[in-house]
C-alpha cells in the first residue's frame, strides 16, 4: 500500500501505510502515524467521509500530531485505495451499510490495537454516521468522538419517502451497482471552485481537486442505487426517539450552519437527544468543516481541544524528534 503527495500535500513524515483485511476478506488501505511531541495523549482515529481518501487529512493528521496524538487513518471499502466493488472503480458502492462497520471493526482490531489509550474517534459526515450506528450497537472502544458535518440525513431527500420508493424500484430491477439516477463518474472534488458545496476555502479545495486530478485513481463519482438504498435506511433508524438515548459514548457535533449535503436541522435534532453529547455550529461554513477557512477550522479546533483531554504519557525515544523524510513503506508521486 502507498500514500500519495503533491507539492501543496506533502505526506505526513514517520508514517506508515498498511494493508487491512475485513472479515469478509475486502482489502483496505490504512496509515497510521507518531506524535511529534514528547508526551503522548492517545489515539485518535480518523473516519472519513464518502468518496475521500487518507491523502484529504493529511492537514488534520498533522494537526493531531503536534497535539500529542498518534493518528490512524483508512479509506472504508469502496474508495481511496481501499478495493472496489464493481467493475468500474468510479462508483461509490457499497451493498450494505453494516459492511462499513466491518471495516471499523477491521482497523480497531489489526490497526489500533495496541497503540497507546485513550482512544478517540474523529468522524465526517457518513463516516461519522458510522461511529454512531457503531455506538449504538455497543462495543465500541472510544473514550469520546469528534465529529463534523454528520450523516443523520440527507438534506435533499430529508423528510421525503420518494427516494425509498425510487431506489427500491431500481434495485429490486437489479439496477443496485448503477450509478443513482443522474449521476456519473466525475468526482465532486474536481467541480469548480464558484459554487461548491464543499468548501469556501479555495486554497484547500484546490489542494484536494489537484489531488483528485493526479491520483484518478483515489477518487469517485457519484453513489450507486444499492449505496443509496443502504444508507437511507440506516439513516431511518437515527429518527426513533430513543436510538441517541443509547449511545453512551461522550460525542461532540460541530455541523455547517451553510451545509447543503447533510441536513443540519436534522443534525441538531439528533444531538439535542444525545445523553452524553450536544452539537455545535460553525455559522457559514459549508460541508467540509476540516477543509475551511482558518477561522472555521479554529473554531474546531477551539472545540476539540476542550473535548478531547488525553492522558499524557512518555512518548518512545524517536516520537518527539523532527519530521524526518516518510518511511521508504511510502511512496510518493
Amino acid at each position: 500500500m502507498e500514500l500519495f503527495a503533491t507539492p501543496d500535500n506533502p505526506i505526513p513524515a514517520q508514517g506508515q501505510a498498511l494493508s487491512v483485511r475485513t472479515a469478509d476478506g475486502v482489502v483496505l488501505r490504512a496509515a497510521r502515524w507518531r506524535p511529534t511531541t514528547r508526551k503522548v495523549k492517545g489515539t485518535v482515529v480518523v473516519v472519513q467521509g464518502r468518496a475521500e481518501f487518507i491523502e484529504k487529512y493529511f492537514e488534520t493528521i498533522g494537526d493531531l500530531r503536534r497535539r500529542g496524538f498518534h493518528v490512524v487513518a483508512f479509506d472504508f471499502r469502496g474508495q481511496g485505495a481501499s478495493q472496489r466493488l464493481t467493475g468500474n472503480p468510479r462508483k461509490g458502492h457499497v451493498r450494505r451499510f453494516a459492511h462499513y462497520l466491518r471495516d471499523l471493526d477491521a482497523i480497531i482490531a489489526d490497526v489500533l490495537s495496541g497503540l497507546p489509550q485513550p482512544w478517540f474517534a474523529l468522524g465526517h459526515s457518513m463516516g461519522a454516521a458510522v461511529l454512531l450506528t457503531a455506538a449504538h450497537r455497543g462495543g465500541l472502544p472510544f473514550r469520546r468522538m469528534m465529529l463534523t458535518a454528520p450523516l443523520i440525513d440527507i438534506r435533499a431527500t430529508e423528510g421525503r419517502t420518494w427516494p425509498f420508493i425510487v431506489a427500491g424500484t431500481l434495485k429490486a430491477l437489479g439496477m443496485g451497482s448503477s450509478f443513482i439516477p443522474g449521476g456519473g463518474e466525475t468526482s465532486l472534488m474536481t467541480k469548480p471552485f464558484a459554487g461548491n458545496r464543499l468548501s469556501r476555502d479555495p486554497v484547500r479545495y484546490a489542494r484536494n481537486a489537484d489531488l483528485a486530478a493526479r491520483f484518478p485513481h483515489l477518487a469517485i463519482g457519484e453513489p450507486t442505487v444499492s449505496w443509496l438504498w443502504t444508507v437511507l435506511w440506516a439513516l431511518k433508524a437515527f429518527r426513533a426517539p430513543r436510538y441517541p438515548l443509547e449511545i453512551t459514548v461522550p460525542t461532540l457535533i460541530m455541523a455547517a450552519g451553510d451545509d447543503e449535503i447533510v441536513s443540519t436541522r436534522a443534525t441538531e435534532r439528533f444531538a439535542s437527544r444525545l445523553k452524553g453529547g450536544y452539537a455545535l455550529i460553525a455559522p457559514g461554513a459549508r460541508h467540509e468543516i476540516l477543509n475551511e477557512l482558518d477561522v472555521v477550522r479554529q473554531e474546531f479546533w477551539a472545540a476539540f481541544d476542550a473535548f478531547v483531554p488525553g492522558t499524557e504519557r512518555p512518548a518512545a525515544p524517536d516520537a518527539g524528534e523532527p519530521d524526518q523524510p516518510a518511511s521508504s513503506a511510502i511512496a510518493a508521486s
